[in-house]
């Protein structure tokens, strides 16, 4: 299949938000989003998804964090058009591995979930192992053209060992305090949605 093919996950702008519209972040006692993108989720083209405000596409964003060592996995993404498929995030700073949930995603109990657990073993190399997946919440930030269509569901998922860059959409990455990544992202060039992460992880670490 073509890449301009590619068939994604989709929720209709209505069915997600009804009364319960937001911007930035919302913790997951208020409104179960979840759940409400599995009860009504479609599947479109991702051509036809990327230029369509009147869908959101779920997105699984997951931040690594080991506990223990009390570092979270930062990574800034590629900066060769050919290495990217999203160029509107082309060269910022993120905290969040994740992408698109694929059609094939659809046969699991929780294709959300599921592909977010897929994309992590893609995308990064673990010396340990995923220990455990949960919700901190839901994120919706429509200041620029990415965020309008995109809706990120966000896991936290605890990791033993270290993480590293796999993918060749990650031109580096390595695991860092949480001072330091606040201190550091900062003075980059940081996408939203890892900015709106940035103080709910201050409380967690």
């Amino acid at each position: 299949m073509r890449k301009e093919e590619k068939i994604t996950m989709v929720i209709r702008r209505e069915k997600l938000f009804k009364d319960d519209y937001f911007e930035g972040f919302m913790e997951t006692d208020k409104v179960d989003f979840q759940k409400r993108i599995l009860n009504n989720f479609e599947y479109i083209k991702r051509k036809d998804a990327e230029n369509n405000p009147n869908y959101k596409q779920p997105i699984g964003y997951a931040v690594l964090i080991n506990k223990e060592s009390r570092k979270i996995f930062v990574f800034k993404r590629a900066v060769k058009n050919e290495d990217l498929t999203e160029k509107r995030l082309q060269g910022k700073w993120s905290l969040g591995v994740g992408g698109h949930i694929d059609e094939d995603d659809s046969q699991e109990e929780n294709p959300i979930k599921e592909s977010l657990l897929r994309e992590i073993m893609e995308e990064v190399r673990l010396t340990g192992s995923v220990e455990e997946a949960s919700v901190l919440g839901y994120i919706n930030d429509e200041a620029n053209s990415v965020g309008e269509v995109h809706f990120g569901i966000l896991y936290l998922v605890e990791v033993s060992g270290n993480v590293f860059p796999k993918s060749r959409e990650m031109s580096q990455g390595s695991m860092r305090k949480i001072e330091e990544v606040k201190n550091n992202l900062a003075e980059q060039n940081t996408e939203g949605w890892s900015r709106i992460c940035l103080t709910l992880l201050e409380k967690i670490i």
